[in-house]
Parts: structure tokens; sequence; C-alpha cells
């Protein structure tokens, strides 16, 4: 054995030399990772080696790029150079892949002449999911091997493969089951074959059959943007992917290289990019609570408890059992309880004929799905996680209850929205072990899970929490108890605010427009339609005093029957505005003495966003977030907030706190409301030239 740097060391076996890389905790592909590399084929050569195979130590194969080289100084040999000395090696190179291929760990692999995997193997190029492209050859050399129609599906949404799709497609050469011992032992066996057989050195930039299948074919690319144009609306990556997989398809290697560079530094150097990668870390920071030690104990969740089949208590049910977590799930009466389960079973029977999960993991998940009408069958839950309505005497009542029905130790969790917590766990004998676990809808959707914790949850309670968050695939992030918590006191700002100016000229559609175009999927008008204008509306108690109140007294109650804000096709759900709802809103307007003018479209979207980020910073001053990254995880995963621009933090840096103090000031000298005195945070760091985005309690 030969040490050739710190995280990369030469074997052999027989003829065989293997290149092994040894760079916990993914075995990303560090600057010491790509010189290991290339000396490593250099010197296997040199010793008279007939093939090399590459293969990684520990959970997985080079899960991707170093992240945190970025941006930096470069240092060490470039990919390129790594990649060159792979593909252009005298012997066969086999690359061996266990756990994961990523971006550059695949495009490195893709450098070998062959490539043999576990079974249980993913590959993929996610670059897009931070606003970038594959700039080591990957968007040239993958369609070589999979076509292009696979290559575009593959890359414009960073989604992994297993290995029998891969093995469909011609990206691995071979697969085999076991560990890593019996990759070894199969990769070591490949490459004896390839020597006694002398197989030729494939290098996929030279197999050209499976592009010219595409070239020219124009309609394949327009068609497959257009079925991907509501999804990737406003992002480069994207679009940038495609026009390299156009390139693979119409030019030679070499010239498909270039228009790759050229795009791929475009992308990196540009703001998209450097936000999405923003978001990346920001995520991972969310993870780490200061003051809970990382060695706190946790409770050992085997089973969960969900009181409710509804919406909420269904979609939170399924998020446990798609991991292969039992759930019991609680309802009222059994007639409630049977539509609850037959919705879910109708979520996992869609899931399956999408091909999202295969058709027998519908009957597995709802197998581990248990209702009942007894909350008495939480005995031996270790965590129950109330989803009811939010009344703070239902929920204090419920969570009495549960106390007394519950095992010590257990977790017992409100998906409240908005409730004071700490109310909550004063009615329980254990106020440290409860926790608020907010799911977002449709719970087994949306990614984001706010995690509340009280002012006596335990660190065993909330480090348990966290990890559990990651067990059943949310992004989490910790906050205070405050009205609203972090993401719904925001967003009552920007709603206050957007109801304000629909009064003084703007239009629910002008509203809703402004802020789609900055990169929302809907705004404000548009989401109460889809909601429902008689949530929490109570027409014995309706008093005409707020347009909402106005729009349901006339019979309008959003999509649910064509008639909200917009009116809307029966069939397409197609929104149209409504000149009658104009008409009432102009009249209301004129009953309050309110006078109408032009609104400006930047007046929106500063009155929407501004006096958000005001709240934010108000959030941080009063330590209901830990840090200003933590915000902008919670409005990107779940309020929409588009991930190209970071977060309302991360975008408020990038405007300049200085005139964004200087904007909310002067609407505080026009406009009412305590949402826009300035919070005393975000004058201190404008005065500082600090940051939102980097601020930390």
């Amino acid at each position: 054995m030969t040490v050739l740097t710190e995280s990369v060391r030469l074997e052999t076996e027989g003829d065989v030399a293997l290149i092994v890389i040894d760079n916990p905790p993914v075995n990303a592909l560090s600057w010491h990772v790509r010189q290991g590399l290339n000396d490593g084929f250099s010197q296997a050569i040199e010793n008279g080696a007939k093939a090399i195979v590459v293969i990684c130590d520990g959970r997985t194969f080079i899960a991707g790029a170093d992240i945190s080289e970025l941006g930096g100084k470069p240092k060490g040999p470039g990919l390129g150079k790594t990649q060159s000395s792979m593909e252009d090696s005298i012997v066969p190179v086999i690359a061996a892949i266990h756990g994961t291929a990523l971006g550059g760990g695949l495009e490195v692999a893709l450098c070998a002449h062959y490539r043999v995997a576990l079974d249980s193997a993913k590959f993929g190029l996610p670059e897009v999911n931070l606003g970038l492209l594959p700039g080591a050859g990957g968007t040239q050399r993958l369609p070589r091997l999979t076509g292009i129609p696979k290559a575009l599906e593959m890359m414009t949404s960073g989604r992994h493969i297993g290995t029998d799709e891969a093995l469909e497609c011609g990206l691995v050469d071979e697969v085999t089951s076991g560990d890593l011992a019996d990759l070894r032992t199969a990769a070591v066996a490949f490459a004896n074959r390839a020597i006694d057989e002398s197989m030729p050195l494939a290098r996929v930039r030279d197999r050209n059959d499976k592009v010219e299948q595409s070239r020219g074919d124009t309609e394949l690319f327009a068609n497959f943007r257009k079925s991907i144009a509501r999804k990737t609306r406003n992002f480069l990556a994207p679009e940038y992917n495609i026009q390299c997989l156009e390139a693979a398809a119409n030019l030679p290697f070499e010239e498909g290289i270039e228009v790759e560079a050229k795009l791929f530094l475009e992308v990196m150097t540009g703001p998209q990019s450097a936000a999405q990668r923003y978001q990346f870390f920001a995520q991972r920071a969310a993870n780490k609570i200061p003051d809970v030690p990382r060695d706190t104990p946790k409770v050992n969740i085997e089973s969960c408890g969900v009181l409710g089949a509804g919406t909420m208590g269904g979609g939170i049910a399924m998020n446990f059992a798609n991991v292969g977590i039992p759930v019991t799930i609680v309802e009222r009466s059994q007639e409630a309880l049977d539509k609850g389960l037959a919705v879910v079973l109708k979520n996992y029977e869609r899931s399956a004929s999408r091909g999202s999960i295969p058709p027998e993991a519908v009957a597995e998940r709802m197998g581990l799905i248990t209702g009942s009408t007894d909350k008495a069958d939480f005995a031996t839950c270790d965590i129950v996680i109330e989803a009811v309505f939010e009344d703070m005497d239902l929920k204090q009542s419920i969570f009495r209850e549960l106390d007394e029905i519950c095992k010590t130790g257990a977790i017992l969790a409100s998906n409240t929205s908005a409730l004071n917590l700490n109310e909550i766990a004063a009615v329980t004998s254990r106020p440290e072990s409860v926790i608020g676990l907010h799911f977002f809808s449709p719970a087994n959707v949306m990614k984001l899970l706010e995690i509340v914790r009280g002012d006596k949850t335990s660190d065993t309670t909330i480090a348990t929490s966290m990890a559990l968050a990651k067990r059943i695939n949310k992004i989490a992030a910790l906050v205070g108890v405050c009205r609203g918590f972090v993401g719904n006191r925001m967003l009552a700002r920007r709603g206050a605010e957007a109801e304000k100016m629909i009064l003084e000229g703007a239009t629910p559609a002008q509203v809703d427009r402004v802020l789609f175009e900055f990169g929302f999927p809907m705004g404000p008008f548009a989401m109460s339609d889809m909601a429902g204008l008689d949530i929490g509306w109570n027409e014995k108690t309706s008093s005409s005093s707020n347009i909402r109140d106005l729009l349901c007294e006339s019979g309008r109650r959003g999509q649910k029957n064509g008639r909200g804000y917009y009116t809307y096709d029966a069939e397409t759900r197609a929104s149209t505005p409504d000149p009658e709802v104009e008409q009432i809103i102009k009249d209301f307007a004129a009953a309050k003495g309110i006078e109408q003018r032009e609104v400006s479209d930047q007046e929106v979207l500063e009155r929407c966003l501004y006096p958000m980020i005001n709240e934010g910073a108000k959030i941080l001053e009063e330590g209901m977030a830990i840090r200003g990254s933590d915000v902008d995880v919670i409005w990107v995963n779940g309020y929409g907030w588009p991930a190209y621009h970071g977060g309302p933090m991360y975008w408020a840096d990038t405007v300049g706190l200085d005139e964004l103090l200087g904007k909310i000031k002067g609407y505080a000298n026009t406009l009412d409301g305590a949402h826009w005195q300035p919070s005393a945070l975000l004058e201190r760091l404008a005065s500082e030239g600090g940051q939102l985005q980097t601020f930390t309690n």
C-alpha cells in the first residue's frame, strides 16, 4: 500500500491497482482527493498495473464537489486534469460505486472506461439545485450513455436514480449485491476480465450513437421546455442545462465542452447560484442548535400517534409511514376516520400511478397506519402529534388528556401554527416533553418543519425532534414562542399591507402579479381563494367590516365554488379578475373615506416585502430565531420565497440595509401600523454595515 495524499492511497491485487479514496464524511472531491487520483493513475501505470479500479472507503462513492471550495482560490489540480488522467489511461479504468455518485462524483465515474455498482447505489447530477450545471463535462458525457431524453430529465430535476434505472439506460455496466467488500471483489473481477479479454478503452466522450438520435430534433427540446416551464419558472440553471444538452446533440464533444464552460461560468458568477448556494448552507446551519449539546440523549422514536385524520393529520401520518414508523391515527368518529384514511390511500395510489413509489409500497405504508376512535390507543406511542382546529381551549383540553394517557418519556407535540405553546404545555405535568411541530400543508409534500420550543422544553425533546425531522425527510428550523412564530408572523405583515393597498387603488390582480413576477408561486389573494375565503369566517357574526366579510356574505368562497377574489373556470380552475369584486372594493373604500389612487408595482413590492423583513429583524432581535439564515430557510421551504432570491434576510442584504431602512422610515411617516416602526437590530446593522443573513443570537 502507498499513501498518496491524506485522503487517497494506492493498493494492488495482482495485475489490478486500486486507488482508494477515504475523505470522510462523503468523500467529496477536495483538492487532496483530486491530487491523489492524479498521482494514483501515474504511479499505478509506472508500477505495471494492467487495470485500475477507483473505489471509496466509508459509506459512499464520491458524493460530489467540495462545495466549500466553490468561489475560493484554486488549489491542487483541477477536476479536468484528473478526469483526463483517468479517461486517457492506457489501461482499463473501472469505477466501483456504492452509496451515491452525485455531481462531481458522477462526472469522475463518467471518465472511467467501465462502471460497476452495488445494487443500492444512487446516481445523479443535482447541480441544478445549486443554480449550477455540471461543469466538468457531465453535460456532454451523461447523454452519450443515457440518451438525451433521460439526461434532460435527470439534469433539470437533479433527481437521483437507482441501479436498475442506471443499468437500463446504460449508465453502469454491471451491478452486484452485498457490501463494500463484495463491491471490491466484483470490481477487481471485472478488471481482470477486462485484462483477459482485452476489453477496449471505452471512452464515453467518443460514444455518439445515443446523442445522434436527437440531432436536429428541435421539437424534443421545445416540448421538454414546455413540460417543465411551470416548475422552473424564472430559474436560469434548468434552461442552461437544456442548452448544454442541445450542444451535446448537435455539436462535436469538444465544441459542446466549450458551450458548457461558457454557460457554467455565467451561472457560477451570477446572483441566482449565489443565493441557492447560500440556501444550501443555511439549511445545514439550521440543524445546529448552539445551546443543545451534540451528545444530548434522545428519545427512541419507534411509534407515533396523530390526533386528527383531516388533511393535516393524514399528511403528518404519511411522513412517518413513509419511513417505516408505525402510526396510530385517532379521530372523533368512525366516519371521519374512514374519510381521512381514504384520502391517505388515494394519495398513495396517486403517487404509485405517477411512479413516485412502487405499487407494492401502497399496501406496505397503509399497513403501518392504524385507525382508531379511542385516544387510549396512544398509550404506547413514543410521540403523539395533535393536529386539530386552532383553538386554545380545545388544545389545552387535549393535552390534559394526552398527559394522562401517554407513557412517561413520550413527547407531546402540537401542530399549532400560531398559538402560545407555553400555555399548552402549562396544563400538563411534563412541560419539558411538550414541543411544537408545525407542519405545512400538504404535510406529506411540504419540506419545512417549524419546530417550536417552549420555555420549559428540554434539550432531549429538542434534540429528538430535530433528529426526527431529518429522519422523516423534513427541513427543520427551531424557533421560539411568539404569535405566529416566524413564518406566519412575517406573513401577517405582508397580508395587512396587501389588504390596505387594494383599498388605496391597487387591484388584487396587480398585487398577486407583482409577487408572482418576483417569484412566489402565487400572491396573497390567489392564496386566499385557494385555501377558501370562509376558513375562520362565521356567517352569524359576520359584520361587513372588511373585504373578506363582504365577499363571503355575497356567496364567494374562493376556488371551491368558483367565485372569490377571482372567478374560476369550472374545469381548468383558471382565474379571471372579477370587475364585480373590484367594484365591491371601491365602494367599501369610498364608505371608509379612503381616496383611491394609482399604486405603482414598485410600491406594491416594497409594501409587501419590506414589512416582512422588518418583522424578521424584530424576530431576530427578540431571539425567536437563532440565525438570520434560519428565517430564510423557513421562508424558502415553507412559504414559496424563490430560492434564487435566497430568502427575505438574504434579499434584504442584496437590496442594501441602508436603502431598505430609509424606505421603511419613509413609509412609517405616511402609513399606519407598528410594523413600519424600524427594528432596532435593522438600524444597528445598517449603521455598522452588518448583514441580516449572518446575524446569530
